[in-house]
């Protein structure tokens, strides 16, 4: 069976307002089967709620939003539950087995840590498990807004690579925010940008 070649995301945006106020205008975006697309441009340009509206998280738009597959998200901080163990951090919030979570946990460097806590991980860690989690669902499409944010650069760069790495492995399209070019360059396939008020793609 041959692999399909239709877009994973098709997303035609006429605009999006939040209290009254103009925060996107006319932004298409057509993404590929494994493609890597970059987000970038200034905080609070609208970054975010653009990929929570690719997401479907946000759905007070005007325009049309068609995604195949299964989503998969990433979040600026590590949403990690302090009360449960790696292992349930892993397997509770996407509904993978045990045996799941613990073969994304080896991919991401975690093996044997399914029994630890959150607390017991460094900040390099979280992301991590932040990571492994997103790919033990084996998304169509991973989404990750600013994930290295806060992280210093040689731990950036380690998690990049990383990124890179399991991005390979599974196939996965992915579209990620950044303000950092540095990243865009390193991790994507192509770059877009945002810039104006409300905010629209430049070239």
């Amino acid at each position: 069976m041959q692999a399909s070649h239709a877009p994973v995301v098709d997303l035609d945006l006429r605009s999006f307002s939040k209290n009254a106020t103009a925060i996107l205008g006319s932004i298409k975006i057509t993404l590929s089967p494994a493609e890597t697309l970059a987000l970038v441009g200034p905080s609070g340009i609208g970054k975010t709620s653009l990929l929570r509206i690719i997401a479907g998280i946000e759905t007070g738009f005007e325009g049309d939003r068609r995604v195949h597959g299964k989503i998969a998200m990433v979040f600026q901080e590590p949403t990690l539950l302090p009360w449960r163990t790696v292992r349930e951090n892993s397997t509770i919030p996407t509904g993978v087995d045990a045996k799941t979570a613990e073969e994304a946990l080896a991919e991401v460097g975690l093996a044997g840590r399914g029994s630890h806590f959150p607390a017991q991980l460094s900040l390099g860690q979280q992301r991590r498990l932040s990571l492994a989690r997103a790919f033990a669902v084996r998304p169509t499409l991973l989404l990750l807004d600013e994930p290295f944010v806060s992280l210093d650069p040689a731990l950036a760069d380690e998690m990049i690579t990383l990124f890179i790495r399991l991005r390979e492995a599974h196939q996965v399209a992915s579209i990620f925010v950044t303000h950092v070019v540095n990243e865009a360059e390193k991790m994507a396939s192509r770059t877009i940008r945002l810039a104006g008020s409300p905010a629209r793609l430049v070239v």
